[in-house]
């Protein structure tokens, strides 16, 4: 994820390395969903940067998903890493306005930390 600023692209870089693993194609298995996420430096809709993880195909690529995402995001940048890393509640965040979603609420439903590889440190 070159060229980005924010800490998200290092976290989203990981999860393409994750994806490529055993333990990531299992996930590719098991959620096979389509993910959009809209990450902003400070404010939600402002300099958005676009990154899609597609756990159909078990890639993460960034610019926005060609056809329908099952679920799009929007955060801040801090916000992202939070929820990613299991510091912040999702449903708790969504309830605060700090993450909007678009599309189906099942498959938001799914996007939880256990997605996420663990990263030694970011």
């Amino acid at each position: 994820m070159d060229g980005s600023s924010l800490k998200s692209a290092q976290l989203l870089e990981l999860m393409h390395q994750h994806l490529a693993t055993d333990a990531g194609k299992e996930l590719t298995k098991k959620v096979g969903l389509v993910y959009q996420l809209n990450v902003a430096p400070k404010k939600i809709g402002v300099d958005e940067e676009i990154f899609v993880v597609d756990l159909k195909k078990g890639e993460v690529t960034k610019g926005p998903y060609q056809g329908k995402p099952d679920a799009t995001f929007s955060f801040t940048d801090n916000d992202f890493l939070g929820i990613a890393t299991g510091k912040t509640n999702p449903q708790i965040a969504f309830i605060r306005g700090a993450i909007k979603i678009k599309g189906s609420i099942s498959a938001a439903q799914k996007f939880t930390p256990d997605i996420f590889p663990k990263p030694a440190k970011l």
